[in-house]
C-alpha cells in the first residue's frame, strides 16, 4: 500500500534559489541576489509539490541484488547501501510541470531570470524530497527502527535503468511522473529514491562513500570543510 503526500510547508529563500543554481550565496553579486529574491513568489505560484512512497519487505540478498516483495534492485551501490535491510522505503517526488514550462518560455526574453527561476525549482524539489524523507524518518522513529542512507537510481553503482523496477512498485502516474525510454523522469524536476530500514543498518554512510570521484570531488571537499 502506498501513501500520497500533498501537504508541504516550506518557504524558499534567496539562498535556496542561489544554491539551486550552484552558487554559494556569500559569493553572489548584488544582481544575482536581487534576481534570486525576485523569483520566489512566482516560483511558489508555479510549483505543485507531491510525493508518493511505500514500504516493502526484503526477502533475500543475492550478491549485488536485493529481492523484495514485488521486485528487485541490483548494483554495487545497492549491495553496500541496502545490506542488512529488513524493509525498503521506496519514494518519488515532483514539483510538476508548470515551473519548467515557464522557465522555457522565459529563456529567450530574460535568461537571467529564467535561470534564477530554474534554481528555485531545483530548491523546491529538494525541499519536497526532504519533506517525504522526514515523514519516513518519523515513522521509523515511532517503531524504534534504524534507517540507512538515501540512494537513487542513476547514482554510481546503481544503473538508471533500475527506475523501471522502482516504478513497477510505485505508481508514479498518480503524481504525474512518467519515464522516458532512457528512464529519465518527466517532469524533469522529479526525484526517486530508496531508504532502507532495519536494525542492522547504519546511517553514518552516504552516497559519497561509494563514489569513485570522492577524492577529487569539490562538492565533497566543501562539505567536509564546512
Amino acid at each position: 500500500m502506498h501513501k500520497l503526500v500533498t501537504e508541504f510547508d516550506f518557504q524558499l529563500t534567496k539562498e535556496d534559489v542561489l544554491r539551486g543554481q550552484g552558487i554559494e550565496p556569500e559569493r553572489a553579486s548584488n544582481r544575482l541576489l536581487e534576481s534570486a529574491e525576485s523569483v520566489i513568489d512566482e516560483a511558489h505560484s508555479l510549483i505543485q509539490p507531491a510525493g508518493l512512497y511505500t514500504i516493502v519487505k526484503v526477502n533475500e540478498f543475492n550478491h549485488q541484488k536485493v529481492i523484495f516483495e514485488g521486485g528487485s534492485f541490483e548494483g554495487s551501490l545497492v549491495a553496500r547501501a541496502m545490506a542488512g535491510a529488513e524493509h525498503l522505503n521506496i519514494a518519488a517526488c515532483t514539483i510538476g510541470e508548470p515551473l519548467e514550462s515557464r522557465v522555457q518560455e522565459m529563456m529567450s526574453e530574460n535568461p537571467v531570470r529564467a535561470v534564477a527561476l530554474d534554481g528555485a525549482g531545483i530548491a523546491a524539489i529538494r525541499k519536497t524530497a526532504q519533506t517525504v524523507e522526514d515523514i519516513i524518518s518519523k515513522e521509523a522513529c515511532e517503531i524504534d527502527s534504524s534507517l540507512g542512507m538515501r540512494a537513487q537510481p542513476g547514482q554510481e553503482g546503481w544503473p538508471i535503468e533500475q527506475q523501471r523496477q522502482l516504478f513497477s512498485v510505485l505508481p508514479g502516474d498518480e503524481i504525474g511522473i512518467r519515464l522516458t525510454e532512457s528512464c529519465l523522469m518527466i517532469p524533469r524536476k522529479s526525484v526517486s529514491f530508496v531508504i532502507p530500514r532495519g536494525d542492522a543498518l547504519s546511517d553514518s554512510v552516504s552516497p559519497c562513500d561509494f563514489c569513485s570521484k570522492r577524492n577529487r570531488c569539490e562538492w565533497r571537499k566543501d562539505k567536509q570543510a564546512g
